[in-house]
């Protein structure tokens, strides 16, 4: 059986894409800051296998202690989900330095720490996959998220960085770049007055959000070493052709409605 880690896993994308892997045969454990009892129990009624690392993903000690368990249950595990990550909406003159910090910490930090120390072991096993979760906000400016911004786009520099060391090594590391996506921290973003879904189904040529299940496929796709193993270094927009359309919002709707 392979192991998967997903941080991030108490909600959201994170916990349904621990989901997916469990039910495509992955022995799955979840971290997240928040506590995991009641989606572990959840998801083992269905009998999946799965376990849990309560922590924060920004604290070295924390990712430490995490990579020893790993090491002494399973010598290493298979695949990595960075997930864990937070969101700010401000104008870059009214972000603070704390809270600038706080989302490179999570957004940044974290993976980093965890490709260092759960990537160690791959490399000495000589194999792996690793998936860091960005965003179009990786491969695009968008207005008032600056310190997000540059956390996404650092995360896409980390993971091209790390494909082109360790993919000679056995390990490949991609990552999905999700549009906006209906979970607990669009509802949070949207709760600010920052836009609204008809904002966003507008710019979407598929004309809606996309589903946790959406990128979830798409991070399962990337996982399987023994059907994608030449992919690496890739960022994946799963974001129904978002980045592609560089159309106003009027030509679009009339497209669609034609």
């Amino acid at each position: 059986m392979k192991t998967a880690v997903v941080t991030g896993a108490a909600q959201g994308v994170g916990l349904v894409t621990a989901s997916h892997l469990a039910r495509r045969g992955y022995r799955v454990i979840l971290t997240d800051i928040q506590a995991l009892e009641a989606q572990l129990a959840r998801l083992r009624t269905e009998g999946l296998c799965v376990e849990a690392a309560t922590g924060d993903v920004s604290s070295e000690p924390f990712v430490q202690k995490l990579a020893e368990d790993l090491r002494r249950d399973y010598g290493a595990i298979d695949v990595l989900v960075n997930n864990a990550g937070v969101s700010l909406i401000a104008p870059a003159e009214d972000t603070t330095a704390a809270q600038w910090q706080r989302v490179m910490n999570i957004n940044l930090l974290g993976p980093f720490l965890l490709c260092k120390y759960l990537g160690a072991q791959m490399l000495q096993r000589r194999s792996g996959s690793i998936i860091n979760i960005a965003s179009v906000a990786g491969l695009a400016g968008v207005s008032q998220r600056s310190a997000y911004n540059a956390s996404k786009h650092g995360l896409i520099g980390l993971t091209r960085t790390l494909a082109a060391e360790w993919g000679g090594r056995g390990v490949r590391v991609n990552a999905v770049c999700p549009g906006w996506i209906k979970t607990e921290m669009d509802v949070a973003d949207q709760g600010s007055g920052a836009y609204t879904d008809q904002d966003i189904v507008n710019r979407v040529p598929m004309a809606r959000f996309a589903r946790p299940e959406d990128v979830a496929a798409a991070i399962a796709f990337l996982a399987d070493s023994d059907a994608q193993g030449f992919i690496n270094g890739v960022s994946l927009p799963v974001d129904g052709g978002w980045i592609a359309d560089a159309s106003w919002d009027a030509l679009r709707i009339r497209t669609r409605e034609a």
